[in-house]
C-alpha cells in the first residue's frame, strides 16, 4: 500500500538546505495496510475509472484516507443545507466554518503543510520517462508499482476520441497524444487485440497527420528518444548564448522557464544525441508514421503542426529566421574551425546547468528543465556525481491519487498554500480554536524562507533569492514576487496574535530582508513580474518557436502579483512605519496606476495565473482599496464590480469555464465553481459591498454553505490553475482555502457593518 512520506530525505546523493522541509514523496510498502483499507484504495480507483469521462479531476482521496486514519480525524454531523427561503446568519456561518476548518485542519502534515496534488498537465510524466529511458535509469527509478499507478494515470485521462490533450481540461492534441503513447509502450504496455486504448490513441495520431505533426516540444523529445530525426527540427543554435548579453536577443534576458527549458534543448540540439535504439523504439517508428520511417520528409516535417497543438502560429519573421538557419547558420556551425565555436557554446551551456542544479538541489525550477538537465549530465559523463543526485529528485514530482501515479506542474505548491491558508484562518476570527495548526503552519512558512544568495548569481542571470519565498520549498530557490508576498502577509498577520497562541513572531531582520527581496523586483512601472523583473521588449514574442504556448519569451507583469506585493507592503509599512517607507509609498502609488491601466474595457482584469476573470479581478479589487482607493472615488473599482455582478448566476455563484483564458473573453461555465464563486465574494467584499448592498453576497453565501460536503470539504470541481493563457492544472487545496476564506471575511464584515 502507497504511503505519503513528509519532510524525509537520506542517502548519498540528497541535499537539502533545511531538512528536506515540506518535501513530499510517494513510497510503496508492501506490508501496510489493513485488508479494509487495501479494499477501499481499489474500491475509490475503480470509482473514478468508472465515471472518468465525467468527472476527470481526482479528489486526493488516497491522501484523505491515510490522513483521517494519521491524524484520527472525527467526521462532522451532516452539514445542515440552507433553504431557499432562509437567511444566511453569523451562526449558519459560523457553524459553516468551523466544520470545514475541523476537516481541513486534519490534513496538515506534521511539518506544518498541507500536502496536495498540483498536477494536471498530461505530458509532464512522459518528459520524466522519456528521460529516465534515453540514460537508462528507468527500472532503477521505476518500480513495477509506479508502472502500474502510472499506465492507469495515462489510461485514466485518455479521451473519449482514443487521443491525450496536453492537459486533462481540453482536446486531444498531437503532443500530449504521442508522448503518452510512446511512455504507455516504453513502460511494457503491448498494442496487441486485447489492448484497445492503444489502438484507439495510435489511430487517433495517425487520422491526425502522425508524428511529424507534433509541435516543437514534442518533435524534440521524440528526437531524444530515437523515434524523430534532428533534421526535422529548426535549429535551436547554442552559440545564442555567446551573444553579448546587452542585446535584447541574449536568452539571459528571456522569461526563466523558457531559457532554462531552452538551454538544455539547446545543448542536446547541439550534439544531436539520440538515445538508445531499442527494439520498442523500432517499432514506435514504425506505429508513430503513416509511411515507413526511412521514407518520412523531414525536411517538410519542420514546418507541420497539428491543428489542435497550434496555439502560436510561427510569424513571417521566424520562417525568414528558420530559412537562413537552415541553409547557412547551422551547415557553417558544423564545420572546422567554426566549430569549436559550438564547442565553446556547448561547454558554456553545462556551466549553467550544472549552477542550475547545484542551485535547487537537482530539482530545478520545474520537472521539464529537470528530466533536460539530467539527460545532459548523463551526456557529459553518465558515471557523474551530478547524474546520480538527479535520480532521487523524480520522486518529488510523483504524486498519487485515486486516479492514479501522475506528475506534478512544480515539485508542489506548499510554501504559496501555507500562506494563503494562514490568511483564510485568521479571516474567520476562530484562530484561538485552532492555534496549535496554526503554530505549526507559522513554523513551517517562516523556516521555508531563503536564508542565503546563490553564489554569483548574477553571472548566471539569477534575480537575488535572500529573503524571499518559493512557490514549493526551500530547497527549490527560486524567489518568486508574490509568493515572497503572500508569506509576508501571512506571517504579519499572525504576528499581531498572541505567541502563546501561534508561536514567536518573525524576527525584524528577515522581515526586512523579505521586503529588500520584494521591492528588487519592481518594474520600472511599479509593476511585478514572476521571478524576475522584466528583462527584454515583449515584441521578442514574435521569435517564440513552441507553437503550443503563448507569452513565454519575457516575464510580463501582471495585476495578481503587483497587488499582492503592495498589500504585503502596506501591511508591512502599517508596522514599521520607517524602514524604505518612501520608497514603499512611491511604488503603491506606480503600481496603483499600473493596475488601473490592465483595467478592461468590461470592468475585468485578466487572471494570468488562475481561471480566469474573477481571479485577476479579485486581485485588482484588492490592490486598488490598499492603494487607497473606494468605490466611491474610483470609476475602476465601480466598473469592475459591475462586472462582477453581471455575471453571477442565478445560483447567485460564480463558475468560469477555462476557456476564458484562451479566448481572453469571460465564458461561463454554466454551473457554480466554488473557488470562482469566493474569488468573486472576497472582491465585492473588499469593495465594500456589504455595507452597500449584501443580498448577492448572501446569494453566495449560501450557495456555498450548500455546496459544502459532509465531510466539511467543499468540492472539488474543474482544476483552477492557469499557466500563461496555455495550460490548465489542479491546486487542490483551493476548493478549501477560498470558500473558508470569502465565508470568514463575509462574516467578519457582516458583524462590523452591526456594530
Amino acid at each position: 500500500m502507497w504511503r505519503l512520506k513528509i519532510s524525509e530525505g537520506n542517502g548519498p546523493w540528497l541535499q537539502s538546505s533545511n531538512g528536506f522541509l515540506g518535501r513530499q514523496v510517494w513510497e510503496f510498502d508492501p506490508n501496510a495496510g489493513t485488508p479494509e483499507e487495501r479494499a477501499e484504495v481499489e474500491r475509490l480507483r475503480e470509482e473514478f475509472t468508472k465515471h472518468r469521462l465525467e468527472k476527470r479531476e481526482s479528489r486526493d482521496l488516497l491522501l484523505r484516507l491515510q490522513y483521517a486514519k494519521l491524524n484520527q480525524f472525527q467526521a462532522n454531523a451532516p452539514t445542515m443545507k440552507i433553504e431557499k427561503s432562509s437567511d444566511v446568519t453569523e451562526e449558519l456561518i459560523s457553524a459553516s466554518l468551523r466544520r470545514a476548518l475541523n476537516q481541513f485542519s486534519s490534513l496538515q502534515a506534521h511539518d506544518g503543510h498541507w500536502p496536495s496534488d498540483y498536477s494536471g498537465i498530461l505530458f509532464i510524466m512522459p518528459i520524466l520517462i522519456l528521460s529516465l529511458h534515453v540514460t537508462g535509469a528507468l527500472n532503477i527509478v521505476v518500480s513495477s508499482e509506479h508502472r502500474r499507478e502510472i499506465c492507469r494515470y495515462i489510461y485514466n485521462h485518455q479521451n473519449e476520441d482514443g487521443g491525450w490533450g496536453k492537459q486533462i481540461l481540453g482536446p486531444s492534441t498531437m503532443f500530449g497524444s504521442c508522448l503518452n503513447y510512446a511512455t504507455l509502450r516504453l513502460l511494457g504496455e503491448v498494442p496487441d487485440a486485447s489492448n484497445v486504448a492503444l489502438a484507439e490513441g495510435r489511430k487517433w495520431i495517425l487520422s491526425h497527420g502522425s508524428a511529424t505533426a507534433i509541435p516543437q516540444w514534442g518533435k524534440i523529445w521524440l528526437s531524444i528518444i530515437g523515434i524523430y530525426d534532428w533534421s526535422g527540427n529548426n535549429p535551436i543554435i547554442p552559440e545564442l548564448w555567446l551573444v553579448p548579453h546587452y542585446l535584447p536577443i541574449h536568452p539571459g534576458r528571456f522569461w526563466c522557464f523558457t531559457r532554462l527549458v531552452y538551454m538544455p534543448m539547446a545543448y542536446l540540439y547541439g550534439k544531436k544525441f539520440v538515445g538508445p535504439i531499442t527494439p520498442t523504439i523500432l517499432a514506435l517508428r514504425e506505429e508513430l508514421y503513416n509511411t515507413t520511417y526511412d521514407e518520412v520528409n523531414w525536411k517538410n516535417a519542420r514546418s507541420s503542426c497539428a491543428q489542435e497543438d497550434l496555439h502560436y502560429p510561427g510569424s513571417k519573421v521566424q520562417s525568414i529566421l528558420y530559412s537562413c538557419l537552415n541553409k547557412f547558420v547551422e551547415p557553417t556551425l558544423n564545420i572546422w574551425p567554426v566549430i569549436k565555436l559550438r564547442e565553446r557554446a556547448l561547454s558554456s551551456l553545462m556551466e549553467y546547468i550544472h549552477f542550475n542544479d547545484e542551485t535547487t538541489k537537482y530539482i530545478g525550477i520545474c520537472p521539464i528543465d529537470k528530466a533536460l538537465n539530467m539527460i545532459c549530465c548523463w551526456v557529459e559523463n553518465p558515471n557523474s556525481d551530478e547524474f546520480k543526485q538527479h535520480l532521487p529528485r523524480f520522486y518529488d514530482y510523483f504524486w498519487l491519487a485515486e486516479d492514479g501515479m501522475k506528475a506534478q506542474v512544480y515539485e508542489g505548491c506548499q510554501s504559496w498554500e501555507t500562506a494563503f491558508i494562514i490568511q483564510a484562518y485568521c479571516s474567520t476570527d476562530l484562530t484561538n480554536e485552532f492555534g496549535p495548526c496554526i503554530k505549526k503552519a507559522h513554523e513551517f512558512l517562516q523556516n521555508s524562507q531563503v536564508l542565503q544568495e546563490h553564489p554569483s548569481y548574477e553571472k548566471y542571470y539569477r534575480h537575488r533569492s535572500k529573503g524571499s519565498w518559493t512557490l514549493s520549498t526551500a530547497d527549490n530557490g527560486w524567489s518568486v514576487s508574490d509568493c515572497t508576498a503572500e508569506a509576508l502577509k501571512a506571517l504579519l498577520l499572525l504576528s499581531k496574535i498572541s505567541p502563546n497562541l501561534v508561536g514567536q513572531p518573525i524576527k525584524q531582520e528577515r522581515l526586512y530582508e523579505a521586503i529588500d527581496c520584494v521591492l528588487s523586483f519592481m518594474n520600472k512601472d511599479g509593476s511585478f513580474s514572476t521571478y524576475e523583473r522584466a528583462r527584454t521588449s515583449s515584441w521578442l514574442e514574435v521569435l517564440n518557436p513552441s507553437e503550443s504556448f503563448r507569452n513565454i519569451v519575457v516575464d510580463y507583469p501582471s495585476v495578481e502579483c503587483t497587488s499582492s506585493v503592495i498589500d504585503a507592503l502596506m501591511m508591512f509599512r502599517d508596522q514599521h512605519p520607517l524602514y524604505r517607507n518612501n520608497e514603499i509609498e512611491g511604488c503603491v502609488q506606480k503600481a496603483a496606476l499600473f493596475i488601473e491601466s490592465k483595467q478592461r474595457k468590461d470592468g475585468s482584469w485578466y487572471g494570468t495565473w488562475g481561471i480566469c476573470f474573477t481571479y485577476g479581478t479579485m486581485f485588482g479589487i484588492k490592490g486598488l482599496t490598499i492603494a487607497g482607493r473606494t468605490y466611491d472615488t474610483s470609476s475602476s473599482i465601480r466598473r469592475a464590480c459591475k462586472f462582477l455582478l453581471s455575471n453571477q448566476q442565478p445560483t447567485g455563484g460564480w463558475g468560469e469555464s477555462y476557456i476564458s483564458s484562451e479566448n481572453e473573453e469571460y465564458v461561463d461555465s454554466g454551473r457554480p465553481h466554488a473557488v470562482n464563486t469566493a474569488w468573486s465574494m472576497l472582491a465585492l467584499i473588499y469593495s465594500g459591498q456589504v455595507e452597500r448592498d449584501p443580498i448577492p453576497l448572501h446569494r453566495a453565501a449560501k450557495l456555498l454553505i450548500n455546496m459544502q460536503q459532509d465531510t466539511g470539504d467543499f468540492p472539488q470541481q474543474e482544476h483552477i490553475g492557469c499557466f500563461n493563457s496555455s495550460l490548465y492544472y489542479n491546486y487542490a487545496n483551493y476548493h478549501n482555502i477560498f470558500p473558508i476564506w470569502a465565508l470568514g471575511e463575509f462574516r467578519r464584515r457582516l458583524i462590523l457593518t452591526k456594530k
